[in-house]
């Protein structure tokens, strides 16, 4: 892609230049803002340094493509983490100043930025880019700044320090050094006092001089002074203020200026290379905001009544499922339109919101189709209508048709407050993959961490990996460890369960290394340090059967994560509910094999998760007239009934009832031929039976049926006459 880099003069804005080169891309111009006043070095401004700018001037000439600035009119009106349109804030300048960017230059896809660490600045960052249509790119965010320190002076960074203000950085000694002298006395800091090495606490601020970017010439700064800020003893604060500069060209470049004093600093201005941007942050934004603020709720007053509609809700908790499928199709447009709008209506209802959703599920009938379904879903779903952070998602095809419903089914995960974190990143970067648009890597509530559908996709270049479905499960394990890191508690963090969707595609000699790569690769990460996803808990790994998955991937792994948040644990109490009772004629006793079925995570008093695994040997066991593989519904509303009797005892063990389950999924295989809503038929017979044996006791018959190619507890036996997935949780 053409980008256009924001340059603030620092070492790190150059170093992401050079990343975004390496990772294929052309900068073909450079924004910089700057004070208003040129006397002034350094503003009150949370987004961008402003000391050293009478010597960017330059880095056109040095670099030999265009440089457009604009001086900040704005100021920190918006102070919240997620940034919303306001009017007079500094992040209109910035706007202000890419908008004319891509006018002038309309090839220029992406912006390169050199965010390490502040989420303050990347949300800022991909709140303009969203607006603007460009793509964020950050290849420093959340990389290891020590490693990335000596990585800037060993790729050719020559940067000195313009501002200090830290615990043993002194103004007179370390103000005008290079990064290279002052390698050592940073990590020695970092040891004693914690600052951070790349000067993302702001302890310090750099300006480039040269680079292997400044293919003209270099910066020579030939005389500065030091203002102090601040005398503090402990850590003072002091700024170098430019007097003088020459620019020193290379090899086989005519010099084209001369020596600049502060009074007049001369723009090197060479062909056109210098552009200021006017323009006015105070306005136009108010029309901007005003779109922004459109509720969703204007899709509801279009609500038509659709006789194809089907939608399934659980009672109201701390959280609750919604469930919408059409079953017959329209066209997937339509049919999405259909089932987000009834949604949406749902949600109304119950006192909620997009704001209020955790997570969604997007089935599709027809993969092809994802483009034009994502156009359809940020229709509904966008970052203004969600301001405590957009859902995670996960996608993948089923066989919709198969079962006789349409082109979309859609799973929605909704929570009655707001208490839920969000991450979601949009820029590229080299930390993991990037979510751009309406959907987030991880969503955490109640100390349960819902993560997005995660992909074989190297982060820096958004591409899937070579080598086949292990090593794209490799990658999407890494992906997902990234992401976990972010959440990780002081307590403990651990996944509970990994649901791993694996494409048709995949050759069955693949499948036997699919398990062992997955294995091997969490007991790597469970000797890591860092490591997230396999601490402590002993995970649950279900492998679902798929005819398709985004971007033609192979797999695509979901993880839950427990993240604890106290040493508070409730305490079990075997009693403190009514017990159920199962209907005497299901004719049920415990059996040795029965354990055979099951996988269950526990987190003690807090959370039971368990998938049952029904093969065709075990469904001969549960029924005695079942013959070779031939599957009945009558066999089937046995099966069911075996199921709810296995996790009444689950439950019944660990300490929970059905009333703390969150969500319980059944999945069954097309090759039975039998069709959604006669499965739906059996199991609410079955829950039917059982809420009939327990008048006095509330039993959610709440549950989600999932039409798959086939699922097993590994990816050689996906051939479960059905699988079961529960969810438990205590309020």
């Amino acid at each position: 892609m053409k980008v256009v880099a924001l340059v603030s003069g620092g070492k790190d804005s150059c170093f992401a230049m050079m990343k975004s080169i390496q990772y294929g891309h052309e900068i073909v111009a450079l924004a910089n803002l700057m004070p208003a006043d040129d006397s002034v070095d350094e503003l009150d401004s949370y987004m961008y340094q402003t000391v050293g700018h009478q010597i960017i001037v330059s880095y056109a000439e040095c670099m030999g493509i265009p440089l457009f600035r604009r001086r900040i009119q704005g100021s920190t009106r918006h102070q919240k983490l997620n940034y919303r349109i306001t009017p007079g804030d500094e992040v209109e300048d910035m706007y202000i100043l890419l908008n004319e960017v891509k006018k002038q230059l309309p090839s220029v896809m992406a912006v390169s930025s050199g965010a390490i660490a502040s989420d303050y600045q990347r949300l800022r960052v991909e709140s303009v880019c969203s607006r603007l249509g460009l793509v964020s790119l950050a290849y420093l965010w959340k990389q290891d700044q020590s490693l990335l320190l000596h990585e800037m002076i060993n790729n050719g960074i020559l940067a000195i320090t313009v501002k200090v203000a830290a615990m043993g950085l002194d103004p007179v000694k370390h103000l005008g050094k290079e990064l290279t002298s002052l390698d050592s006395d940073l990590h020695k800091l970092n040891r004693l006092y914690g600052i951070n090495v790349c000067g993302e606490g702001g302890e310090y601020e750099t300006l480039t001089l040269d680079c292997p970017l400044f293919k003209n010439a270099r910066i020579v700064l030939d005389k500065f002074e030091v203002v102090m800020h601040s005398s503090d003893s402990i850590a003072p604060v002091g700024i170098l203020h430019p007097v003088s500069f020459h620019l020193k060209y290379k090899a086989k470049t005519s010099s084209l200026g001369s020596i600049c004093d502060n009074t007049n600093l001369v723009d090197h201005e060479k062909g056109g290379l210098l552009f200021e941007i006017q323009g006015d942050c105070f306005q136009n934004c108010d029309i901007l905001q005003s779109v922004a603020d459109v509720s969703s709720d204007n899709h509801i007053l279009d609500e038509v009544p659709d006789d194809r509609l089907q939608i399934s809700c659980s009672r109201m908790q701390n959280t609750f499922l919604i469930c919408c499928w059409l079953q017959n199709s329209c066209g997937l447009q339509d049919d999405l339109k259909t089932v987000l709008r009834k949604i949406e209506s749902e949600l109304l209802a119950r006192g909620c919101g997009w704001k209020n959703v955790l997570y969604i599920h997007l089935y599709l009938a027809d993969m092809n189709g994802f483009g034009l379904a994502n156009e359809t879903y940020v229709s509904f779903i966008t970052q203004e209508k969600c301001p405590f952070g957009v859902p995670s998602r996960s996608t993948v095809e089923l066989p919709l048709q198969q079962v006789q419903l349409g082109n979309a089914y859609i799973e929605v995960l909704v929570a009655n407050d707001q208490t839920k974190r969000v991450l979601h990143v949009q820029s590229i970067s080299s930390w993991a993959p990037s979510c751009i648009g309406p959907y987030s890597q991880a969503t955490l509530h109640k100390e349960i961490l819902y993560m997005a559908g995660q992909l074989g996709l190297d982060p820096p270049t958004m591409t899937l990996c070579s080598g086949g479905a292990t090593q794209e499960l490799e990658q999407a394990l890494k992906n997902c460890e990234a992401v976990a890191e972010c959440f990780r508690s002081s307590v403990s963090t651990s996944s509970v369960i990994f649901v791993t969707y694996c494409s048709t595609r995949i050759q069955p000699e693949e499948r036997r290394r699919i398990e062992e790569k997955f294995h091997g690769v969490l007991e790597e990460m469970r000797h890591s340090d860092k490591a997230s996803l396999s601490k402590l808990l002993d995970s649950i790994f279900l492998y679902v059967n798929v005819p398709n998955l985004p971007k033609g991937a192979l797999v695509e792994v979901k993880p839950i994560l427990y993240v604890q948040e106290t040493l508070d644990t409730v305490e079990q109490t075997p009693h403190d509910s009514p017990r159920l009772y199962i209907p005497t004629d299901w004719g049920f006793q415990h059996e040795h094999w029965h354990k055979s079925c099951i996988q269950k995570c526990i987190v003690n008093g807090k959370v039971c998760v368990t998938v049952l695994s029904i093969t065709n040997e075990l469904a001969r066991n549960i029924s005695s007239c079942l013959l070779g593989n031939q599957i009945t519904e009558e066999n089937l509303e046995l099966v069911s009934k075996f199921c709810i009797y296995l996790l009444n005892e689950i439950l019944l063990d660990s300490a929970f009832c059905w009333e703390d389950i969150k969500n319980l999924r059944f999945y069954f295989p097309t090759s039975l031929n039998i069709t959604l809503e006669a499965a739906s038929i059996i199991f609410s017979r079955a829950f039917n039976e059982l809420a009939e044996s327990n008048p006095t006791v509330h039993v959610d018959r709440f549950f989600n049926l999932i039409p798959v190619i086939g699922a097993g507890r590994t990816p050689t036996s996906m051939d479960d006459v059905l699988t079961c997935e529960l969810f438990a949780q205590k309020s």
